[in-house]
């Protein structure tokens, strides 16, 4: 694998981000709004009131227009593993691969199986088949998700390969490892939480305008009800797995947690920042400019939080690149400089036993892949040329990290607050409240983009941790095509965009009554 030009690189990862954002834009009110309307559908069954069986038709409504333009932008992101990035497609294929073709198979078969049911069945089938297809519909969803994310987690945490010098290519050896390993459990359960909460807010935000508007207020009520009752143990339960997202993160990119906490200097007892102000006069890892203008911190909680331990030493940027750091189980993580030695090592040992195998000297060949094998942790540092190529943009991913995490706190109050009146019957009186909810519809996505901000910026230059750095992993392409496709692509999902905006609220408009 040769490495390309930095324009390339920039412009392949730029068109890839512009994809995912775009992506992300559709997926969680997916994710959120079926499972809120196969809740509705549920107690429509249940009961037989007809105001159920309104509500839900009105968010299945909504559902079908965010999930059409979804599918489109999800497409196009696949398209690109091969078109922008087919080095990494080729090294990794044969994993990488596997998720998304299931997805394929499993999910898209779903979805599509039920969901014509669940939009045109309404009088051709029982009741309660079409609610057997409607959760059907969402569980496709849930499960296309689920494989995406497990394909994400292992670009994280790479296990349950082997390296064949061969092929080079990573070939999988144990598929349940990969499946089940508690960064993608963990990593599936938060963003599908983070769905929930997005179509949570969705539905009390649209609620809220009917109630301002004074229009389908019993819709309206039973919407909000539901929907902060479903936002609220989601934006509890998202806390407890964004505790252990840090927890995986901490165990296995420490370089990451650096970054999300803004922490050059390791040490022990380390305090968790509520709030905080970077100092842009912060230009190197090395240098002794203070990180911070301003922060306010948590005693000893990133230590809590990341080791169980309240004592123990959590490295800083500086700790990782020099090496050496103590650890809980008593190892001495090795410095940049060493892993770069490795991967060079590795790289050459895999171009040796290439020339060993080409000249039939099997012996030489032993001894080569034996190097290989001993160094390929480290593979990818041998594509690295100084120790800032391994530190990601800090202040990008801490302000990223920190204010995802406190519109969590605020997404928290708001639906305690929401529930709280609307049981008490006074919801409707509460006009400060129900602008909030109406204004706080974008946060849920801003939240959202965060997220994949500190998860994917956190873990640069890595395409798959440790092993494949960006640059190594992209096409040989010409980056002007580049340039000139990430224009249309940003014309076209604007434009994808503008027109579900307009749909949408159109559809809102018109209201319930006027649903299918």
């Amino acid at each position: 694998m040769e490495l390309m030009d930095a324009s390339l690189v920039d412009w392949s990862r730029a068109q890839f981000a512009l994809t995912a954002m775009y992506h992300w834009l559709f997926v969680p009110l997916t994710l959120g709004l079926g499972v809120i309307m196969s809740i509705m559908e549920t107690l429509y069954v249940k009961t037989g009131n007809e105001e159920w069986k309104k509500a839900t038709k009105f968010w299945m409504t909504l559902f079908g227009v965010n999930f059409a333009i979804g599918v489109a932008t999800g497409i196009i992101l696949e398209f690109e593993f091969g078109t922008n990035w087919s080095n990494y497609s080729w090294f990794v294929g044969d994993i990488f691969g596997a998720p998304l073709a299931i997805e394929g198979i499993m999910a898209f078969f779903m979805e599509a199986t039920f969901i014509s049911i669940m939009f045109f069945g309404w009088k051709k089938v029982s009741k309660k088949f079409h609610l057997v297809s409607t959760w059907l519909v969402t569980l496709g969803a849930t499960l296309s998700a689920l494989w995406i994310l497990v394909a994400n987690a292992w670009m994280q945490y790479p296990i349950g390969m082997e390296f064949n010098p061969d092929t080079v290519r990573n070939e999988m050896i144990d598929f349940w490892s990969i499946l089940l390993s508690p960064v993608a459990i963990n990593k599936f359960f938060h963003t599908v939480l983070s769905g929930w909460v997005m179509g949570s807010l969705f539905v009390i935000g649209v609620s809220a305008w009917f109630l301002l508007k004074k229009r389908d207020i019993d819709f309206a009520l039973k919407s909000m009800m539901v929907g902060s009752i479903f936002g609220l143990i989601s934006s509890l339960l998202i806390a407890y797995t964004g505790d252990g997202s840090a927890y995986h993160v901490t165990q296995r990119q420490p370089m990451k947690l650096a970054a999300m906490e803004g922490l050059y200097e390791g040490k022990n007892g380390v305090g968790l920042i509520a709030i905080g102000v970077m100092n842009p006069e912060k230009k190197s890892y090395n240098d002794t400019v203070d990180p911070f203008l301003f922060k306010i911190e948590i005693p000893k909680l990133l230590s809590l939080l990341g080791y169980r331990d309240a004592n123990a030493f959590v490295p800083g940027v500086k700790n990782i690149i020099d090496g050496g750091y103590p650890t809980q189980d008593g190892s001495l993580p090795l410095s940049f400089a060493e892993k770069q030695i490795r991967g060079k090592a590795a790289i050459q040992s895999l171009r040796d036993y290439q020339i060993a195998v080409t000249a039939k000297d099997s012996a030489a060949a032993v001894i080569h892949k034996t190097q290989l094998k001993a160094n390929y942790s480290q593979f990818g540092y041998g594509y690295l040329d100084k120790p800032e190529d391994l530190i990601p943009n800090v202040p990008i991913v801490f302000y990223s990290f920190h204010i995802m995490v406190m519109l969590g706190m605020y997404f928290i109050g708001l639906f305690a607050l929401v529930f709280f009146f609307t049981v008490r019957q006074k919801i409707e009186k509460t006009g400060w409240l129900l602008l909030i909810c109406l204004l706080s519809i974008p946060l849920g996505y801003v939240a959202g983009e965060l997220g994949w901000a500190v998860a994917e910026m956190g873990r640069q230059p890595w395409a798959i941790q440790d092993i494949l750095p960006v640059q190594a992993a992209i096409s040989g392409i010409s980056s002007d095509s580049v340039k000139i496709t990430f224009f249309l692509f940003l014309i076209l999902f604007s434009a994808l965009l503008l027109a579900e905006i307009r749909i949408m609220l159109k559809q809102i408009k018109k209201g319930p009554e006027d649903s299918l």
